[in-house]
């Protein structure tokens, strides 16, 4: 490296050192918009519940009820409620019945307790002036309002819905449907198995779950929420970087104190009654305290268990829940897995409810999501109780975790599918992958002891992960498994839900089965190429009881969401012991074989998108920092070649002569494109998914290379790095904008890198074009996706340059925004600039574009300006004053059809004749136009160039 060079590296990383301090500074100021909070008690039947109600800058409006998980308090859930709150809803939060200084007797959301407690919170909502109310009874009792929270807040959220119809939209978060089923799981059956991904046999008498069950009671018993740092104390709102929050989960999780116990702790008393003196129901009802002792005692439930659990349960009254709903469920989750959000997907489904399904790379054992998805919580209740934004739709997304970790999270990308399968008609597909092994003879020892290890409710999450220290930490008893494994795959294959395997069961004669049954366990292995490193993903498994032996039964394997790499095999293993479930005490042995051979495995083909995990904001900057330097090193040596340009070409903003970009294995994404684009036109490139418009963007901008061709800007040739790229505001690639800043520091940062000086910038006009108003000084994790479309706009006119490159600009804006950003485009272009926008919406390109450039499979099928493509065939419509008189001069000229009158406007095929000469004719005869153009629309020309049976 020249010296030259290691001068420029050198005042690069001071200008970064620099920049980075002031990102330090700008994370150090406002926390954003002023919120407000009221805490008072309020009183319903059996209990006074300590609320907090906060209230956002502009009132009236929507208001959020924010549940806190079991063993927490509302102190557990005041960021989250504050981050509503700064998107502008009214939020309310309370402490449940039993729990913080609330008081009353713990019922586990009964209906006449807490679900009760939540009708009685929305009538002190309906009196606040401040909370809107909808529209069909703006004056009564019926606030616009929606529900959301972690775990037992996320259950309540499901029950209230159920019951109380004011309840206008939810997302609830890592719960149960049925409680029942959760506590005491049968994953064995002998009927068919719902068709979704992740659903779950849920036969009666399962086995009960003592480990995570003895966590659960005992939250309830004494002062501290779970042992288990990522309990379900804060688990309201969700991110879809689906990541966990970096800084400390296991606070956030807990409620703000990193060993698990809720903020500030709970109050002596809880209502008048000492700790000490609790007795050994604890805060419970005797009925809750009764059915517990029964199954930690004995094992099994009776009718009355399974009844009282299955009234608490969401189950109950999913059969009413029509409104529209977000199910965000954990894929790290051995308390409530994926088959219960499965269970609730198609029950509110089944009862006419618009349901959207979200798994993340979390849950009671993966830890707390971070921002974005929390994010993608507030934009549901945007649109669902205000109109706001985009439809988030009914779409699938799920979190796929790699190996890559930083600051002990990992790498994820998120697949998202149009929808949940098995759900409105459609199908799940399940691969069968066959299997080999013989029939095996496994032994329940006496007592169950020793027994084998799979998940560890309280320390699953700090060890937890695709790749985790407690997936690998399973132990399966010599005498007590059976295997079945695959054989090594050719190409990954991405499981993504329950598989399922047909098992025979049978006793061992002279060994009498035990009175309750055959009790086992399945688990579904990723096995590495060696045979030696076997990860249980999930730590998840599914505990079977068999009441009728021998037996021919379907197993729904754990659910789980687990890339197997290329030379890994499966390993299906049936255990007769698992120390996290009561397994039966008295001796016995089973013969386990396949009924078939294979296993069906669920598989989600989605569309893909990379999410890198958080980092601590100076690990963003150093990262920053090193960008900067390595941009820096290859722009300095890049400065040193000889700059191609065409002094004939110094005035016109595009040229594009040839343009070809082929990819390894003959995919030509763009093929001999050639067009040109003149100053104060707005283009519109058209065509297509998989025409080639974004790949032909991002050559333009020096993103990728072509194979053929060159791209001339203002006579300059592009290339990586190209000088002339500075004349260009874009917004191609995404914006990549720092969640924790405010949108305007965001711009200043961007313009800051690009080393330009500040004054010309033009911050304001960007502003105030991109019509940001107060909200640029928000942070930009408060945004919908429409607020961030125009952050990214905005970003693009920085400079104002000579040439806008917009892709997709409209995506997340409603109807008055995007006729907003059409005159924005208009009024940029008046002033002499260029606009070239991709755009798969016709309408606005018709009204905003005066140029089109229509693409299909890569190539040019059309260029001109936009009422010439229109018109395309020739016809043609005039509005005159005298329709007749047009009329029959039309039809004197030579080669003109098809003449039809329609009030005013008078409709002909020109069949080649120019309009401007039809127009001279008319106005020559002494008839008015009033106006003249194409008689279709650019979609119908479009259609006509693209459609299904162009080659």
């Amino acid at each position: 490296m020249s010296k030259t060079q290691l001068r420029w590296l050198a005042l690069t990383l001071a200008a970064a050192i620099v920049a980075a301090g002031a990102l330090i500074w700008v994370n150090s100021g406002s926390d954003g918009p002023r919120i407000v909070t009221e805490d008072r008690m309020i009183a319903t039947p059996g209990a006074q519940l300590d609320t907090t109600l906060y209230l956002p800058e502009q009132t009236p409006a929507p208001a959020v009820l924010v549940a806190h998980g079991f063993g927490g308090s509302k102190e557990s859930v005041d960021g989250d409620a504050r981050e509503l709150a700064q998107r502008g809803f009214v939020v309310l939060t309370w402490s449940a019945r039993g729990f913080g200084r609330s008081t009353g007797q713990i019922a586990l959301n009964a209906p006449d307790a807490e679900v009760a407690d939540v009708s009685r919170l929305i009538d002190a909502l309906a009196q606040r002036p401040e909370v809107e109310k909808d529209g069909d009874n703006p004056s009564g009792q019926d606030p616009k309002v929606g529900i959301t929270g972690g775990s037992y807040g996320g259950a309540i959220s499901l029950l209230a819905a159920g019951y109380d119809k004011r309840i206008d939209a939810l997302a609830p978060v890592i719960t149960y449907n049925d409680l029942g089923q959760a506590l005491i799981p049968n994953s064995a059956t002998a009927e068919q198995v719902p068709n979704t991904p992740s659903a779950n046999a849920f036969a009666a008498q399962g086995v009960f779950k003592r480990s995570w069950a003895g966590v659960f009671f005992g939250a309830g018993m004494g002062g501290s929420s779970f042992a288990n740092p990522n309990a379900e104390a804060a688990e309201p709102g969700v991110d879809n970087d689906d990541q966990l929050d970096a800084q400390n989960p296991a606070a956030d999780a807990a409620g703000g104190s990193a060993n698990g116990a809720p903020q500030g702790g709970l109050p002596p008393g809880l209502g008048g009654r000492s700790q000490q003196n609790m007795g050994p129901c604890g805060r419970f009802t005797e009925q809750i305290c009764a059915a517990y002792t029964e199954l930690a005692t004995t094992g099994k439930a009776s009718q009355a268990t399974v009844d009282l659990l299955r009234s608490v349960s969401p189950a109950s009254v999913t059969n009413r829940i029509t409104q529209p709903t977000m199910v965000v469920q954990g894929e790290q989750d051995t308390l409530f897995g994926l088959d219960q959000s499965d269970a609730t997907a198609r029950q509110i489904t089944a009862a006419g409810g618009k349901v959207k399904v979200v798994w993340y790379a979390g849950g009671h054992d993966g830890g707390r999501p971070g921002s974005s998805l929390r994010s993608e919580i507030a934009d549901w209740f945007d649109f669902h109780l205000r109109g706001r934004g985009t439809d988030p739709g009914t779409s699938f997304e799920y979190a796929v975790q790699g190996a890559l970790r930083a600051q002990g999270a990992p790498n994820v990308r998120t697949m998202t599918a149009p929808g949940y399968p098995g759900l409105n008609g459609t199908q799940t597909e399940r691969r069968p992958i066959a299997l080999s092994g013989q029939e095996q003879t496994v032994v329940n020892p006496p007592g169950g002891n020793p027994g084998s290890i799979t998940s560890m409710p309280g320390l699953g999450s700090v060890v937890s992960g695709s790749n985790s220290l407690s997936s690998r930490l399973s132990i399966d008893m010599p005498g007590q498994v059976a295997r079945f494994r695959s054989e090594p795959f050719t190409t990954q294959l991405l499981i993504s839900g329950a598989s399922t395997i047909r098992l025979r069961v049978e006793g061992v004669p002279g060994q009498p089965p035990p009175a309750d049954g055959a009790v086992l366990f399945a688990k579904l292995y990723d096995v590495a190429a060696d045979g030696r490193q076997r990860v249980l993903p999930g730590s998840g498994v599914s505990p079977l009881r068999i009441t009728q032996l021998p037996a021919d039964i379907t197993v729904t394997l754990p659910g789980i969401v687990r890339p197997i790499e290329a030379d890994h095999r499966i390993e299906v293993a049936i255990t007769t012991t698992d120390q996290a479930y009561a397994v039966p005490t008295q001796p016995a042995a089973y013969t386990v074989s396949l009924v078939d051979n294979t296993v069906q495995v669920p598989v989600v083909p989605g569309t893909r998108s990379t999410q890198t995990p958080p980092m601590f904001a100076l690990v963003g900057i150093f990262v920053v920092i090193g960008l900067a330097i390595v941009v820096a090193v290859v722009a300095a040596i890049r400065r040193r070649r000889a700059d191609d340009v065409d002094p004939s070409l110094t005035d016109v903003p595009l040229v594009i002569e040839g343009l070809a970009k082929e990819y390894p294995g003959g995919l030509k994404a763009v093929d001999d494109l050639s067009f040109r684009v003149e100053k104060g036109q707005v283009l519109g490139l058209l065509g297509p998914n998989g025409a080639g418009k974004t790949t032909s963007l991002r050559m333009l901008m020096g993103l990728i290379q072509p194979t053929e061709g060159t791209i001339r800007v203002f006579g300059h040739k592009i290339y990586s790095g190209a000088p002339v790229l500075s004349r260009i505001g874009s917004f191609v690639e995404g914006s990549g904008f720092l969640p924790h800043l405010s949108g305007e520091a965001n711009l200043r940062l961007y313009w800051a890198a690009t080393g330009r000086p500040i004054q010309h910038a033009h911050f304001d006009e960007a502003i105030e074009i991109a019509g940001l108003g107060n909200a640029v000084r928000r942070k930009v994790r408060t945004y919908s996706q429409g607020m961030r479309q125009r952050l990214a706009i905005a970003q693009a006119m920085l400079g104002l340059p000579d040439m806008l490159v917009l892709d997709e600009p409209t995506n997340g804006l409603d109807p008055p925004q995007i006729h907003q950003m059409r005159e924005v485009l208009k009024r940029y272009a008046a002033t002499g600039r260029t606009v070239l926008v991709s755009s798969h919406l016709l309408a606005e390109v018709e009204q905003a574009c005066t140029h089109v450039v229509v693409m299909h499979r890569g190539k040019l099928v059309a260029a001109g300006e936009v009422a010439d493509i229109a018109a395309v065939g020739g016809e043609a419509t005039f509005r005159v004053d005298h329709p007749d008189q047009a009329a029959s001069v039309l039809g004197e000229l030579a080669g003109v059809t098809g003449i039809e009158i329609d009030g005013k406007q008078v409709h002909a095929n020109l069949d080649g004749t120019p309009r401007s000469k039809a127009l001279g004719a008319l106005v020559a005869a002494g008839v008015a136009v009033e106006q003249a153009g194409p008689r279709r629309r650019l979609e119908d020309a479009f259609l006509e160039l693209v459609g299904e049976n162009k080659a």
